[in-house]
This record gives structure tokens, C-alpha cells and sequence, in this order.
């Protein structure tokens, strides 16, 4: 059967054109000729949107065509082609150049409207798509992804979506306002008089670790964090901290645009960093600073893990270190850092009166003394973690610790050892977050007006 396929547009004068775009002959009989193939919808998309993309130029250009102060028809020196790339297709218009009019003295002598129209000459949805599948999947995955759907033109390459990558993101940085040490604008009587705030939030930040490109550096560390309020959508952050001149602006907008307000109870959850926790302080006056418990007890495992080595060769003395272990625990685990601390100083003593000739026994020494360190600098974050979990509250930060693989891992390519600079990382990183936590689109519809939401539709029946 022969199938026509014609499209009517109405311009603005209301003079309707008419054009055929395409004739496709189908068969019927076999079940890969029902519908449309991929080739075909392909074509279809690219003819029609030639045919939209040329009527709405072309009026564009009529209604510039006129004077806007003296109603008098400008003037046109000439005109040439310019190539306009879209979702369906890279589409070639004629992009016209007229004179100014007389009646007003400007600083050029001519204008080209679609320079206005089309200062980019890439469609927003074009390079909303672009940024979305380059911050999931590597550029060259995401060129042959879209190649494969949609009728693309044969310049789209992996070095083109990186470019663009980077523009939007770089977008996305100039618009952050400056770096402040403290961020609290409000006394204490401005706070009581606030509205109720919604509920707590509880923000996570962690460190991760990407192979470096640079001489001389092999790993440089990403921070990463997850912002989860009461009644709001989840947010992401993401920032190499060393080439991050506003990392506190950064999280600062996120609470922000989460709705988060000054008299707003909010809750610190890091490992103990310090270039986390700089990240963190003097942000909200309603706050608390918390040590994660996971990374407390990570560091109790290792030393559980080389005790166990120890077992082999004295037995006893490793009993001793685990009933140790036990007792540390149980006493950070109930906020008693007095008897903790004491116990930790005796773990130390004990283990450098130890004789044996296990061959691990000076890592371990060193890991207590470096657990002492790290919890000594850290009480002041510590809590009755009992306690909290018995009311309900977060005592680890596990969400930070699958967001780190979410944001890092998974595009950054641990298995593939990918090497990127401190500069790739963190546009990537701010893209990458805001198409994980699903603001993208929302931020596109701040700079580009009248693009609809995501999945929204609204055509005429």
C-alpha cells in the first residue's frame, strides 16, 4: 500500500501552504513491515521538521522586516544560509540581512534577525538531550545512542557533545554569586519571627577519588554530597574542591532551592574530612555537625580484619585485642567518649607490649594510632548514636556512600580507568548531578523560556 504523508501550516496571515513530504510504499504481510521502521520515522522527523523549522524562521523574519517605531518596511541588503541543528535533524535556513530604518540611529548599520532568533544555532531540546546522556553515559556511547534513534546529522561526534557539555556547565557557574565564609543573614529575633519551617534536612558529604590526567598526580578527590529534606525533592552535589573557588555558594543555593530557611533544623552527617567539613560550617544556625557511625566502624573492621591475622600465631593476645574492639565500640557507640578515648590509649599500650612475630602487627599499630587521631579530632561531632537510632534519627550517612558510586563511579569509570582534569571533572560533576536529581530540565527552562516540561504535551486534537 502507498502511504501519503502531507503537511498544511498556516502562517500568521492566515494563507495556508500545503507540502508533501514524503510517500512511503508498505507492505502488510509480514510482521517487520507493520509501521513505521527506524530509517523511515527518521526520515519522516527530519522532512518535517525542515518544513516547520523553514515557516517559523521565515515569519520571524517578516515581522522583523518592519519598522518597529515607524511601521515602515526595511531595506534588505541580502541574505545567506545558516544551519540550525534540532533533535530531528540538522535543518538549513535562509537567514536574511536587513538594514536598520532611517527614523532611529543605531550602532550597525544592518541586523540579521535570526542572529537573535538563533544565537546558538542549536535547538534548546537539542542540547538538553546532549547534556543529559553525556553526564550518564561517556560521549562516545551517547553520539551512537542518539545516531541510532533520532535522525542526527553525521557531525555529531564525541568531541562536539564534550564542548557543549562544558558550555552548559560553564552556564551553570557563571551564574553563581560569590563565595562567602558565613552564610547567616538573621539574628536570633529575625529567626523566631520566621514562618514554621517544613522539617529537618539531613545533608551527607563524602570524598571520592578520580584517576588524574596530570603529570605527577595520579588520584585528585571529588566531594560529593546528598541533601534529602522532609517534604521536598532530593538534591546532589558535586565539586573537585581543589579547582572549586564557591564550594559553600554551591551548597548554600541548594538549600535554597530546597526552601530551607534560617530557623530550619539541619543536619551536618561527614566522615571527618576537614575539607568536608569546611564545606559544612557556618551554613545554617540551626545546625548540627555528626560523624558518620559507618566510617567509625569501618576503621573498628580494619583493625577487627588484621586481629584476626593475629589469631594464628597468639591466640590469646588476639582475644584480648577483639574483646578490645568490642568494648571501643561499645562505648563510641553510646556517645561515652571519656571511656572510649581511655580504652582506645590502652588499646595502643597494649599492642606495643605485644612480642610476636606477625607480620601485619606494624600496620596494625599504626591503624590505632591513627583511629586514636581520628576520633580525638572528631568528638566533637560524636553522639549518642543509641540514641538517635532509638528516636528514629540518621546515624550514617549509607545514602552519601551509594551516592559517591552513583555520581563518581558510575560515569567516571572506575573498571575503564579513565583519566580526566580537575576542570572535566567538575563541570561533569555539575551537569551530572542536577540529570541524577532531575533539576536539568528545570534549569533549561530558566534560560530558555516557553520549553516545556519533561513529558509534558499539548497538541491540538
Amino acid at each position: 500500500m502507498d502511504i501519503s504523508v502531507k503537511i498544511a501550516i498556516t502562517a500568521p496571515n492566515g494563507v495556508v501552504h500545503e507540502h508533501d513530504i514524503a510517500v512511503l510504499n508498505k507492505g502488510y504481510e509480514r510482521v517487520a513491515e507493520i509501521g513505521l521502521s527506524i530509517e523511515e520515522s527518521k526520515g519522516l522527523l527530519l522532512k518535517l521538521q525542515h518544513e516547520i523549522v523553514a515557516a517559523q524562521t521565515k515569519a520571524f523574519c517578516v515581522v522583523r522586516s518592519t519598522c518597529p517605531c515607524c511601521a515602515g518596511r526595511l531595506r534588505r541588503k541580502g541574505s545567506k544560509h545558516v544551519q540550525y541543528r534540532t533533535v530531528f535533524g540538522d535543518i538549513t535556513v535562509d537567514s536574511p540581512r536587513f538594514y536598520h530604518c532611517k527614523c532611529h540611529a543605531g550602532s550597525a548599520k544592518t541586523f540579521s534577525p535570526l542572529t537573535e532568533l538563533l544565537p546558538d544555532h542549536v535547538a534548546p531540546e537539542m542540547l538538553w538531550l546532549e547534556t543529559k546522556w553525556a553526564s550518564l553515559v561517556s560521549f562516545g556511547v551517547t553520539v551512537g545512542l542518539l545516531k541510532d534513534v533520532l535522525p542526527i546529522g553525521a557531525r555529531l561526534n564525541a568531541e562536539t557533545l564534550r564542548r557543549h557539555l562544558a558550555r552548559v556547565a560553564m552556564r551553570m557557574e557563571d551564574e553563581l554569586a560569590d563565595e562567602r565564609y558565613s552564610f547567616i543573614e538573621t539574628n536570633a529575633y529575625d529567626r523566631e519571627h520566621l514562618p514554621a519551617p517544613e522539617g529537618p534536612i539531613t545533608v551527607g558529604l563524602d570524598g571520592g577519588y578520580v584517576r588524574s590526567r596530570e603529570k605527577g598526580q595520579s588520584h585528585f578527590e571529588v566531594t560529593v554530597g546528598k541533601s534529602i529534606p522532609t517534604d521536598r525533592q532530593d538534591r546532589y552535589l558535586g565539586l573537585v574542591q581543589s579547582h572549586d573557588e564557591k564550594p559553600k555558594r554551591r551548597l548554600h543555593d541548594i538549600l535554597k532551592d530546597q526552601g530551607w530557611q534560617e530557623n530550619q533544623q539541619v543536619t551536618f552527617m561527614t566522615g571527618g574530612g576537614d575539607t568536608v567539613i569546611k564545606i559544612a560550617l557556618d551554613m545554617a544556625p540551626a545546625s548540627e555537625h555528626l560523624l558518620d557511625w559507618f566510617h567509625v566502624t569501618m576503621r573498628l573492621t580494619v583493625m577487627q580484619q588484621y586481629v584476626k591475622g593475629l589469631a594464628h600465631l597468639s591466640p590469646d593476645e588476639a582475644e584480648d585485642m577483639s574483646r578490645a574492639l568490642r568494648q571501643i565500640k561499645g562505648y563510641l557507640w553510646n556517645g561515652n567518649l571519656t571511656d572510649g578515648l581511655v580504652a582506645i590509649n590502652d588499646l595502643i599500650m597494649d599492642l606495643d607490649d605485644i612480642e610476636t612475630d606477625y607480620a601485619s602487627i606494624k600496620a596494625l599499630r599504626k591503624t590505632a594510632a591513627e583511629f586514636q587521631t581520628y576520633i580525638a579530632n572528631n568528638a566533637w561531632m560524636i553522639p549518642n548514636y543509641a540514641e538517635r537510632r532509638r528516636y528514629g534519627e540518621r546515624v550514617s550517612t549509607g545514602f552519601v556512600e551509594s551516592t559517591v558510586n552513583t555520581v563518581v563511579g558510575k560515569r567516571f569509570c572506575k573498571c575503564q580507568q579513565m583519566r580526566w582534569s580537575k576542570t572535566g571533572a567538575h563541570l561533569m560533576l555539575q551537569t551530572r548531578t542536577r540529570t541524577l536529581d532531575g533539576t536539568l530540565r528545570t534549569k533549561f527552562q530558566q534560560w530558555y523560556p516557553g520549553m516545556k516540561p519533561e513529558g509534558e504535551q499539548k497538541m491540538a486534537a
